[in-house]
């Protein structure tokens, strides 16, 4: 069956996350390794990451993801692409380091520049760090998203594009967000929608490298290009697709994770709900 878990705070240290995520009877957890708000961040001490591997031997999480800085855009020119490029090569080490093996990263906003500029861009921003990471044992998991302004991400054929331009390498995947696909335009509300929407993951990039999804309802309904996070069942999508998804055999041992709001039921609520709908 599939992992469900949430997004956890590393406040007091990266080890915390997993005691939340295990008081919270998550399967799988998202964290971000560092500040996710800053370029940098000191180096991993060896206690830290023997920390983390203790607390994470010792609870029933199977998988942990990590969720790379929303200040990187490889979308973008000059110095910020540059920027970018460091900051996700330093990601990359520190999930090495902490034994991680998924990574998430938002494909960037192209801002003033066309859509096909932009992904060139992270193409080529991808190449760099896939080639001087190629001792880290870390996926990169692009992100779908609202299509928001120049946001990239938001049709599958952004994904087939920079695909192509990375020869179909192994180390790129692709992670699935429920409110950002509903919002960008495409269907889940039914079962026949979501049969065609995967079957159009499959033709674009193939259901394969799909190795983790978000679990949002959406405060906007289909095509309105927002990114605004609702609880499941509160909003445009309501609970029929997370049913869809946590009992289809496809996700078998799929991480997916909660980044629904902290406030009202919070993530205990929304857990379990999806246990419900699992049969539990």
């Amino acid at each position: 069956m599939a992992l469900i878990g949430a997004h956890v705070s590393i406040a007091g240290g990266l080890f915390r996350a997993l005691e939340r995520g295990e008081a919270l009877g998550c399967e799988a957890i998202q964290i971000f390794t560092k500040n996710q708000l800053q370029w940098k961040a000191s180096p991993l001490s060896f206690q830290e990451c023997e920390r983390f591997f203790s607390a994470w031997r010792k609870s029933s999480i199977k998988e942990v993801v990590a969720h790379a800085s929303y200040l990187i855009n490889l979308a973008a020119e000059g110095s910020v692409h540059k920027d970018s490029v460091d900051a996700l090569l330093l990601e990359m080490e520190r999930c090495d380091h902490l034994g991680i093996g998924k990574l998430v990263l938002h494909p960037g906003s192209s801002k003033t520049r066309s859509k096909e500029d932009g992904l060139v861009s992270v193409a080529d921003g991808l190449k760099s760090v896939l080639e001087k990471s190629v001792r880290c044992n870390v996926q990169i998991l692009l992100e779908t998203m609202s299509g928001q302004g120049n946001t990239l991400g938001g049709r599958l054929e952004d994904f087939r594009v920079l695909l192509e331009e990375l020869d179909w390498d192994a180390r790129i995947g692709l992670c699935l967000d429920t409110c950002h696909i509903l919002s960008a335009g495409y269907e889940l509300r039914s079962l026949e929608a979501y049969k065609r929407y995967l079957d159009a993951v499959e033709k674009l990039v193939g259901a394969g490298r799909v190795a983790c999804w978000h679990f949002n309802d959406s405060k906007n309904d289909k095509g309105e290009r927002k990114d605004r996070h609702e609880h499941l069942g509160d909003g445009a999508l309501g609970l029929t697709p997370f049913s869809f998804i946590v009992n289809d055999e496809r996700w078998q041992n799929t991480p997916c994770l909660l980044e629904t709001p902290k406030s009202g039921r919070g993530d205990a609520g929304n857990l379990q709900l999806l246990r419900k709908l699992r049969g539990e």
